[in-house]
């Protein structure tokens, strides 16, 4: 998901890992959208995550860090990005610094990945209580 830091010059793409299951992000890295950025997102994932199923777009650097026996590539129309495209959504409906077309905005990469971070701290804790 894009978003930018201090002036739309100075993007920055967040990369999320959601379990499909709980529905609960389990990884995320800010950076750009580069094969780096993709390793450490790699790195982020737990081990108990590593083995299973992963689904993405066509963008070349998960297939070129995602194991390719789990790690599928597909495209919105298959349902399988379903539950990612909808936690985007409610990132942007909730906190302004992701929106667009926004006059909200971080100053630094620091604070940018740290209101970031609480909320995904808080979307989980909400999954969890509603399960």
């Amino acid at each position: 998901m894009w978003s930018f830091v201090g002036k739309k010059e100075r993007s920055r793409w967040t990369w999320t890992v959601l379990c499909r299951r709980t529905r609960q992000i389990v990884a995320f890295v800010i950076g750009d959208r580069s094969e780096a950025t993709c390793r450490q997102l790699w790195e982020q994932i737990p081990t108990a995550y590593r083995g299973c199923h992963s689904y993405s777009d066509f963008w070349a650097a998960y297939s070129k860090v995602f194991p390719a026996t789990t790690h599928h590539s597909v495209d919105k129309a298959s349902g399988a990005t379903n539950h990612m495209e909808r936690w985007n959504n409610t990132l942007r409906q909730r906190c302004a610094r992701y929106v667009r077309q926004t006059l909200s905005f971080s100053k630094s990469d620091v604070y940018h990945a740290l209101v970031t971070l609480i909320f995904i701290v808080t979307y989980n804790l909400d999954i969890s209580l509603a399960m």
